[in-house]
């Protein structure tokens, strides 16, 4: 396992293809400036120990020190032990809503952004809960199995799209039967589900699903909305800019609206809350507060202890470069020309 500490330091990369960009420019103006003084095969009687190969060579040198040198700006480290560690808290999935309604921008920037946003924000504020990410639609997709790891979660997360999944419509049920596979410790008492959504489920049975999977799992459920109960146009875009609004059968233009009601009615049955997703920081407190509440069940948790720098070795290898680049003529050394290793005609 390894962790980049300073990643900022990656831009400076960019003095990269500066470097053979001006390589590359120099050698052309040279080239042309040359053929104005003399033909090619009198300026090599008067220059016979210049070297193109090395000048290529330096800037390959040039480029492998910076290349070295901002990976040690980075600080790579590496785990060098994998430890199993106690940990307490609650299994918690996240049901993201990833349906075409999703991209209603009647709350900013769009629904689908915003829960991402609401899902960030509380796996932030999480301690030691172990989370899973399930996305859905017309089906539900498991996203991301139940672990420790937040960095991958919020990657997962990231990732998430209207795209990722062809069958369309809002199955809040398929996805609460899938999020029924994910605890897979028959002693944890704590079992959370929240669904954030538009709540425009298409069927009658996410309220009785809910209900079931309280009954039969122990999992309780809590539903926040996205979205706004006056609803607005799904918009169609095509590289950031809207191309048209999305329209039923009869060309009029599909206005979809927040749910609040489905999404209290399943709630309530599994023993939950509804939250309104408005507020970020309102609903982070209510979850927060949410989970302080609950009993903790202790498990076990593999990872990665006693992550050491690695900065030093790039930096040495910064440094040999660059004295090889000072080192590094660019005429045809005698020792090279015994080795003739770019066989160039001496």
């Amino acid at each position: 396992m390894y962790q980049l500490e300073e990643k900022i330091w990656f831009w400076t990369l960019i003095i990269i293809p500066v470097i053979i960009l001006l390589f590359l420019v120099l050698q052309f103006w040279k080239y042309k400036a040359q053929n104005k003084f003399a033909d090619a095969p009198l300026l090599k009687r008067l220059s016979p120990n210049r070297s193109i190969f090395k000048a290529i060579l330096k800037v390959i040198v040039l480029s492998l020190a910076f290349l070295c040198l901002t990976i040690a700006l980075v600080n790579p480290k590496i785990g060098t032990k994998l430890e199993t560690v106690k940990r307490e808290g609650v299994d918690i999935v996240f049901a993201i809503d990833v349906s075409k309604s999703m991209l209603a921008e009647d709350i900013a920037p769009n629904r689908l952004e915003k829960s991402k946003q609401l899902v960030t924000q509380i796996i932030n504020n999480l301690a030691s809960d172990r989370v899973g990410i399930i996305a859905y639609a017309g089906r539900a997709f498991p996203q991301l199995p139940i672990t420790t790891d937040y960095a991958s979660a919020k990657m997962f997360l990231q990732s998430m799209n209207t795209d990722m999944l062809s069958s369309q419509g809002t199955a809040i049920n398929e996805a609460i039967k899938l999020a029924k596979t994910y605890f897979d410790n028959e002693e944890q008492t704590n079992r959370v589900l929240i669904i954030i959504s538009d709540g425009e489920d298409h069927s009658e049975e996410a309220a009785a699903v809910a209900e079931q999977a309280h009954d039969e799992e122990g999992i309780r459920i809590f539903t926040i909305g996205v979205g706004d109960v006056k609803g607005g146009p799904i918009p169609e875009k095509r590289n950031g800019i809207v191309l048209n609004y999305k329209k039923d059968s009869q060309g009029e233009t599909v206005i979809t609206k927040l749910n609040e009601e489905t999404l209290k009615s399943i709630a309530t049955e599994a023993n939950g809350a509804y939250i309104n997703g408005k507020n970020t920081a309102n609903v982070v407190e209510n979850i927060r507060d949410i989970l302080n509440t609950m009993d903790k069940t202790e498990f076990e948790a593999k990872q990665f202890a006693d992550f050491k720098d690695q900065f030093q070795w790039f930096l040495g290898f910064g440094i040999f470069f660059l004295l090889l680049d000072i080192f590094l003529l660019e005429r045809k050394t005698a020792w090279l020309k015994k080795l003739n290793l770019f066989n160039e005609n001496f």
